[in-house]
């Protein structure tokens, strides 16, 4: 029960703190480790079934080495004293969530463009899209600062809510492993197509549950941030499979239908043009405000999740 009021308590402190850039960070340590295994990796594997086996071996060193380590510092806290292991688990919990810094993000976008500032939207866009952002105007940037806000709901809040429920810090580490693996090597572009393969289709596999839960939680958090909620389950469901991703078309086309736009479409990544179907249905053209409303239905559906999960914890402890 202790971990319960733990991970609640680390949702909130999510919620006031954030991710202080000069903080220390788990997935910090766990980019370091992979840009280093990956420099040693590429040095050995020369053909293409090479680097197939060496993402594999990436894959199962990072995650491995991120569940095994996270389950001993927290068993040797609580070993020393409960009171510091408690305070541990709650620092490790509260680092998988990415809620806050979401949201934060996402406005550092929204306020320039609401200035009329191009330049800076650019900017801080591009610290958090793959896309290329140098040729987007307003409308094509809050498109994608809300596709952005939409797929890490699943991928920031979401999942490594489900997982901390379900298997404590240590498989919320792991969860987070996979999440940055395929962020960092899961390109489908020449570099890693063969590097990151393992990491891009265990990651659609670790979220498949949390991405499903999210349309239902998304759609319904729409009506309480001023969407549509039965236009969000119906274009959600319709468009879900618009998307490359498995996962992502999910909550994308979720958050399209509430606000009765249309995201995805054609983007450029790497100096490539990527032909990209449309989710959503174009009723009206976007805003840069429109920013405000996906992340206000982020905030509600990361409530509704974390009451989910914490009344199913309640029910599996009672057997």
């Amino acid at each position: 029960m202790l971990s319960l009021y733990l991970y609640i308590s680390a949702f909130f402190l999510d919620f006031t703190v954030g991710d202080p850039p000069t903080w220390p960070h788990p997935v910090r340590v766990m980019g370091h480790a992979i840009s280093g295994l990956e420099r040693v990796l590429r040095r050995r594997a020369k053909t293409p079934d090479a680097l197939y086996l060496a993402g594999a071996v990436l894959w199962l060193a990072v995650v491995g080495a991120s569940a095994a380590l996270s389950w001993c510092v927290l068993s040797l806290a609580y070993q020393w004293h409960s009171a510091i292991g408690a305070l541990v688990e709650l620092w490790m919990a509260y680092t998988v969530l990415a809620t806050r810094s979401l949201n934060d993000a996402a406005l550092a976008v929204m306020v320039p463009l609401l200035c009329g500032d191009l330049s800076q939207a650019r900017y801080q866009l591009s610290m958090i899209v793959g896309r290329d952002t140098e040729r987007l105007d307003s409308e094509a940037m809050t498109r994608a600062t809300i596709e952005t806000v939409a797929e890490n709901t699943v991928d920031g809040v979401i999942a490594p809510l489900f997982y901390l429920f379900i298997g404590g810090v240590p498989l919320a580490m792991a969860y987070k492993a996979v999440n940055t693996l395929d962020s960092m090597v899961g390109y489908h572009n020449a570099r890693y197509r063969q590097l990151g393969c393992v990491a891009a289709k265990l990651d659609d596999v670790a979220n498949w549950i949390p991405a499903r839960i999210s349309w239902l939680l998304m759609a319904i958090a729409s009506g309480f941030a001023g969407g549509s909620p039965r236009s969000a389950l119906t274009i959600g469901w319709r468009d879900r499979r618009q998307h490359a991703s498995p996962n992502s078309g999910w909550p994308e086309a979720t958050v399209a239908g509430a606000l009765g736009v249309r995201l995805g479409g054609p983007n450029y990544y790497f100096g490539e043009w990527v032909e990209k179907p449309w989710l959503g249905d174009a009723k009206r053209s976007l805003q840069p405000a429109d920013i405000l409303l996906a992340t206000r239905t982020m905030w509600v559906a990361s409530l509704m999740a974390l009451a989910l999960f914490s009344a199913g914890f309640l029910c599996v402890s009672k057997f």
